[in-house]
């Protein structure tokens, strides 16, 4: 969840939950003592009641992994979806590709 965005209240869980996680390993990874890898992250879709966030990690300028995960906008208290709030369309979809 990133910080500050709209759902999250100090000493609160965000109102969001992971329903779908796919990982695709498009190549091997080498391990090298103190390299920094990359991670690019955007949003693809914007929902009603959800959105899909794909991130792509590289190495040496190539993907090495890619994962989209399907995130849903939650009301604990009835235990049900819920729609995003203006607000928060509005937050992420500064995030879209």
């Amino acid at each position: 969840m990133a910080q500050g965005s709209p759902g999250t209240v100090a000493g609160r869980e965000p109102d969001i939950i992971l329903a779908r996680l796919e990982v695709d390993y498009l190549r091997q990874l080498r391990y090298r003592v103190g390299e920094r890898l990359c991670v690019r992250t955007r949003v693809l879709r914007l929902g009603t009641k959800s959105f899909t966030v794909r991130q792509e990690l590289t190495q040496d300028g190539e993907v090495a992994i890619r994962a989209d995960a399907v995130m849903v906008l939650f009301d604990f208290a009835t235990d049900a979806s819920r729609p995003l709030t203006e607000a928060e369309r509005a937050y992420w979809s500064g995030f879209q590709a």
